[in-house]
């Protein structure tokens, strides 16, 4: 969104909107958090499946598409393979 005023134009950009180009961007340092934050956003949860599912993780969403990920760990930072099967399926 742009708001102008007396002497220029001033792009307003959402923390959403931030953190999409940020995904786009494919960075090397994209955290685990992000993500769920991220998913949030298309509307996924993350489903728990109790103490026992290790670090897979799995997040749904209304339509009942389910995206399948492991939970990086220790760093929290996801693979570039990783990045790119939620970009494929999130259509973006």
């Amino acid at each position: 969104m742009f708001i102008a005023t007396k002497y220029s134009y001033i792009c307003v950009v959402s923390k959403k909107d931030k953190l999409i180009v940020r995904f786009l961007s494919m960075p090397s340092d994209f955290h685990y958090n992000e993500m769920v934050r991220l998913l949030g956003y298309f509307g996924f949860v993350e489903v728990k499946k109790g103490k026992k599912s290790g670090s897979r993780v799995k997040f749904t969403n209304e339509e009942g598409v389910a995206i399948y990920m492991h939970k990086p760990h220790p760093t929290g930072i996801l693979k570039r393979y990783q990045l790119k099967q939620v970009k494929e399926i999130l259509g973006l």
